[in-house]
């Protein structure tokens, strides 16, 4: 073992000094650099948008619960090492003199918010603080609409049931607010030791308990394990952030499967890279082989040499590799650290061991048939080159580099779905790539034979490497289409993003609007230059059954423990009708009832129900729903389902009922509008006419909304750069494997006097025809992998991209053509003298 150690150190040194091992050294640094740089940048990415996303939630993860929460649940996070925080929630009159107003009281502890803050304002609708505070005792903040509906100002008092605060406060928001234009009470934040003295949480009221927890993700796993088998489904909900279903979450949890996607094409790519590298680096040594035979090296000496040459190569390439990476995110962070929040001083071990796995396992299992090639090679090469290795089989190497990718991807995701499509994709292009091939060299002796131009010269040389440029082909096509994946599904994804907040996308909401005002308001705005959005009516009603059955209906926390029958809502549900399907609203079952005849029999009128509520609660095409509205009952009958965009700040419904139904009903209406925030100051002469109407304030959550999708968006165009930028030193990888066949061809070509013109445009119109024919298979196959991405794992609406269909083809033919012609270049300038020099 030692005489080969030593053999395969002075082989290893003499070759470095040479440079001959270039090629295999930086397709390994190349790979473990990419994987490293995207998957840390990544890691620290979607660490610093949880974090951001966090503060919706006002924690790292919530427990929700509609009995008190166990103060040994809360004793055993922080031995876990997690800061807690508790609210208890519920509706409430307020009363200030001969005023009141239905409230959403929020009672909290020192600690709230973990994640995010409260913000607060000087007087009502003025400009926002965060601040770190919370009232003390005996104080309350209110909303600004709560001044006008009461008639107070900062200082006065206000009754919460037995109990009277002193207003210290104009309260914006709090970071777990939500959103919803049908939850428009406004909110009171008090301190939760004042809770008891108000008696508001007796029977009949509906309390909810809301205990908060941070921490780190290997802390709160733990905790989330321990306390999960002690929860009640029907009383308890445990929540994290990536369970959150807001535009925010979806957004980032979007933007995290595309950064798993983008961190998977680099592992492809860097085998991909090594591959070729590797298969080069058993070409260049078949000489050597046959002389070490040829004196006597025995089969089992010549393995142990080239096997520790290629361990060595290997341990120095992810070492360079490992630096380089690292370097090259900290230079990617630090150039984006002013529009995305990622910290430098946050460290994460598993894209290390990632990439250094992805290093290790390509080159090894990627250099395994060239290995087997090398070693087969015959004695008697050493007097005819023209006898190769007598490996013929490429089934191990297929086996081999198959089963290495797709392991890689599939540990590295842990998604089997996303590896699953990429490796089917990734076949189907090589077994078309291969027919391909057969394709061109029938094309190539056609047109390769005759009086010889460049052109032909071109596909003459085509049809005589075929098999070389069968697996070049393969591998600019492999890289052509990961691109074209992470290119077109990043402008997909930021296109659907931006959609759902266009400029001037509504701000505010009106509630509360009667018949009677709502031709005045929608006068009175337009005279002041204010679009007023679409009005929706709406009342409120009771779903009490599905085909005569009984639903639960339970309106406090005494009924659950006795609720019995088919599952209802539990609430009382906002109806609206239309004859118009509403914006961002598909049917995906049924017919839309639309100008329809109005009663389908004995008055049961045609209903719209929502996707996830027909699921939820069971309910099918043909059902008959029956609503208490008031003292009315409102039969009805399913004829259509409708798949509903919550991520569009508009009013959605579960319910849409035919207006015929609802014709002896008065409603109240919904509508919106945008303001400029530089008018926001006239809200309050603008809505003075109309005492009545509520407003909802959404401006800060757009904002807010606007601002994480904006930092999204730059960190997934830093992540194709990165990607685009390990794509092209893939391509360089592949043009430099081959220069060793060419300059042979070149030197011969030379030697029975090709101009140099000719030679040159040759070289250039190979690589065009390889490039196109590349760009072309890429763009189909990019079809297929986006087809499958789209619809099963970023649950986007699939489509053709016909665009990329030209664009692939020409780029691939100006790109592989100009690296080619690059590669190449300096072989062109030499004499022929010189090039015969090197070939011997």
């Amino acid at each position: 073992m030692s005489t080969s150690f030593n053999l395969a150190w002075r082989l290893f040194r003499h070759e470095a000094r040479r440079g001959e091992l270039t090629i295999i050294l930086l397709a390994i640094v190349l790979s473990v650099a990419a994987v490293l740089s995207l998957s840390l940048f990544s890691e620290r990415l979607q660490g610093a948008l949880k974090s951001r996303s966090a503060a919706f939630i006002a924690a790292d993860a919530q427990l929700r619960s509609d009995d008190p929460i166990d103060e040994s649940w809360l004793l055993q996070a922080q031995e876990e090492g997690l800061t807690t925080a508790k609210q208890v929630t519920t509706r409430s009159m307020v009363f200030s003199g001969d005023e009141m107003s239905l409230v959403d009281l929020r009672a909290v502890n020192d600690g709230y918010p973990l994640k995010g803050a409260v913000s607060v304002t000087d007087k009502p609708f003025g400009e926002k603080q965060e601040i770190n505070a919370l009232p003390q005792p005996g104080e309350a903040w209110v909303q600004s609409r709560l001044f006008q509906t009461l008639g107070i100002t900062v200082g006065d008092e206000i009754e919460i049931g037995e109990g009277v605060f002193t207003v210290t406060r104009v309260l914006v928001d709090i970071p777990d607010a939500g959103f919803s234009i049908f939850n428009t009470d406004p909110i009171v934040l008090m301190n939760l030791s004042d809770l008891d003295k108000t008696a508001v949480t007796g029977p009949g009221s509906r309390v909810r308990y809301v205990g908060y927890f941070a921490g780190e993700p290997s802390q709160l796993e733990s905790f989330s394990d321990w306390l999960l088998p002690n929860l009640n489904d029907d009383l308890h909900s445990w929540r994290t952030v990536a369970d959150d279903e807001s535009a925010i979450g979806r957004s980032v949890a979007s933007a995290e499967r595309y950064f798993l996607l983008a961190s998977l094409l680099a592992i492809v790519l860097a085998a991909v890279s090594i591959a070729v590298a590797a298969q080069r680096y058993a070409q260049r040594h078949f000489d050597p082989v046959a002389i070490m035979k040829t004196l006597g090296a025995t089969s089992r000496t010549i393995r142990k040499i080239y096997l520790i040459q290629i361990l060595l190569i290997t341990a120095l390439a992810i070492f360079i590799g490992l630096i380089v990476g690292f370097i090259g995110q900290q230079v990617v962070v630090m150039f984006v650290a002013d529009k995305v929040d990622v910290s430098l001083n946050v460290w994460h071990w598993r894209p290390v061991i990632i990439s250094v796995a992805t290093g290790a396992t390509c080159a090894l299992l990627f250099s395994l048939y060239p290995l087997l090639q090398l070693f087969s090679v015959p004695p008697l090469r050493v007097l005819r080159k023209d006898i190769s290795a007598n490996l013929r089989s490429r089934s191990i190497q297929f086996i081999a580099s198959g089963g290495a990718i797709f392991s890689l991807m599939w540990m590295y995701s842990q998604d089997l779905k996303i590896s699953a499509i990429l490796f089917l994709s990734g076949t189907v292009l090589v077994a078309s790539l291969l027919l391909a091939t057969y394709g061109l060299i029938a094309i190539g002796r056609r047109l390769g034979s005759g009086r010889m131009g460049p052109w032909q010269l071109a596909w003459a040389r085509i049809k005589r490497r075929a098999m070389d440029n069968s697996v070049q082909l393969i591998s600019f096509s492999i890289t052509i289409m990961l691109l074209l994946v992470v290119l077109v599904m990043r402008n997909d994804m930021v296109s659907q993003w931006r959609s759902q907040l266009p400029e001037g996308t509504p701000n505010y909401f009106l509630i509360n609007i009667t018949p009677d005002i709502q031709p005045e308001l929608d006068r009175h705005f337009e005279e002041n230059g204010i679009q007023i959005e679409e009005f929706y009516p709406v009342v409120r009603g009771r779903f009490v059954a599905v085909n005569e059955e009984g639903v639960n209906t339970e309106v406090s926390k005494e009924d659950e423990p006795n609720r019995e029958g088919r599952r209802g809502l539990g609430r009382e549900a906002n109806l609206t009708w239309s004859n118009t399907l509403q914006k961002e609203n598909k049917v995906v079952e049924g017919t839309w009832h639309g100008n329809a005849v109005s009663s389908i029999d004995d008055d049961v009128y045609p209903v719209s129900v929502e996707q996830e509520v027909a699921m939820r609660l069971d309910i099918k095409m043909g059902d008959k729903l029956t609503f208490n509205v008031g003292s009315e009952i409102v039969e009805t009958q399913v004829t259509s389902i409708r798949e509903v965009n919550w991520q569009t700040m508009q009013p959605n419904f579960f319910f849409v009922i035919h207006p015929d139904a609802m014709a002896s009903f008065r409603p109240t209406y919904i509508t919106s509008f945008y303001l400029p925030t530089e008018r926001k100051s006239q809200l309050t002469e603008l809505l003075k006419p109309f005492a009545s109407i509520t407003m909802f304030d959404v401006d800060a959550r757009i904002n807010q909304l606007r601002e994480i999708v904006d930092q999204v968006s730059v960190a997934v165009e830093f992540i194709l750069v990165l990607v685009l930028m390990a794509g092209s030193l893939v391509l360089i990888a592949q043009v430099q494997a081959s220069m060793d066949e060419r300059r042979q061809e070149i030197a011969i070509l030379r030697t029975l006097g090709a101009k140099g013109s000719l030679i040159r445009k040759s070289v250039i119109f190979e690589f065009v025809i390889i490039g196109t024919v590349a760009g072309f298979m890429a763009a189909l196959a990019n079809e297929l992998s986006l087809y499958l991405l789209q619809t099963s794992v970023f649950q986007m609406d699939g489509s053709l991209h016909f665009e990329y269909w030209a664009v692939a083809p020409t780029v691939g033919a100006v790109v592989v053509g100009i690296l080619g012609a690059f590669g190449c270049w300096r072989l062109l300038t030499l004499n022929t003298s010189q090039m015969l020099r090197k070939i011997v």
